[in-house]
């Protein structure tokens, strides 16, 4: 996996197909996404690219009181590389990249900077400081595949229960959903 940071020095992509996201913990409902990353990329010949942020928004936008990040940004990439994907981009995430529209951040970096023909995002993401729902997006701007929640044992698969799993003390429900051992 080739590993990117920022949008600056970015090679031409192959067909690229595009997630975005923190992917903190690369966890299974992640890895049902990233596989659906991988098989829209080799359906078109194309590259699986995940683009994430250092640091976390919550961490930079100041919101992360008792967040405790669930794997390190060199975890995450081993993570990712581990899935099959072909290139990592991250971000440098500050109050200025912040103020980006959903639309603004689709249309200046995914489709300008990375030539992104398909987007495949979760259930409930959205871009941009006004929650721009990628379902929204201008018509034709790129294909858009939504992946549902993941659920195992009744449980939605989320970084926010794996961590609250782990403060509890329950390591081994935590590590079922994450799909690998944890790293607190």
């Amino acid at each position: 996996m080739r590993i990117f940071h920022g949008f600056e020095a970015l090679p031409t992509f192959r067909s690229p197909a595009v997630t975005v996201g923190s992917y903190d913990g690369v966890h299974l409902g992640h890895r049902a996404l990233l596989d659906r990353l991988v098989a829209e990329a080799r359906v078109h010949a194309g590259e699986s690219i995940v683009v994430t942020f250092e640091p976390h928004p919550r961490i930079a936008l100041g919101r992360a009181e008792g967040l405790r990040l669930l794997t390190t940004p060199e975890e995450k990439a081993a993570l990712l590389e581990a899935a099959g994907i072909d290139a990592l981009i991250v971000v440098p995430f500050d109050r200025t990249f912040s103020a980006l529209s959903g639309a603004e951040f689709v249309e200046r970096y995914l489709v300008g900077r990375l030539g992104a023909r398909t987007l495949v995002a979760g259930f409930n993401h959205r871009f941009g400081h006004d929650g721009c729902d990628c379902l929204s997006l201008p018509e034709g701007l790129l294909k858009v595949v939504r992946v549902e929640a993941c659920y195992i044992d009744g449980q939605r698969v989320s970084s926010t229960l794996i961590r609250r799993l782990l403060d509890e003390g329950r390591r081994t429900e935590a590590e079922r959903l994450l799909g690998h051992p944890a790293s607190y």
